[in-house]
């Protein structure tokens, strides 16, 4: 079974924890304008897993900011998370920043 997401805001970064798939990220895609209305970044250092619903969904919010005229960054991609990132070529539309 998944372990739930959950998410917190800091200042202008909307932290996730747990697991991003298919079976959890509901709650985050019913709530992810308010959730990110003030948001610069995402941070996913602390997510365990990430599936490709996961990442589909992380390009969605990233799509959806840019078109509210906001770059927003994912912060502390894994290398779990690059491995998809590359799988799917998408090095050019989710660029890896750096947490350190």
């Amino acid at each position: 079974m998944a372990e739930a997401l959950s998410w917190m805001s800091q200042q202008q970064t909307l932290v996730l924890r747990g697991e991003l798939d298919r079976e959890t990220l509901l709650p985050l895609w019913q709530q992810r304008e308010i959730l990110l209305a003030d948001k610069t970044a995402i941070d996913v250092a602390q997510l365990q897993r990430v599936d490709s619903c996961g990442l589909a969904l992380l390009l969605h919010l990233r799509q959806q900011q840019h078109l509210q005229g906001v770059e927003l960054k994912i912060l502390g991609i894994t290398e779990r998370l690059q491995t998809l990132i590359n799988l799917y070529n998408l090095q050019q539309i989710i660029p890896v920043e750096t947490t350190h």
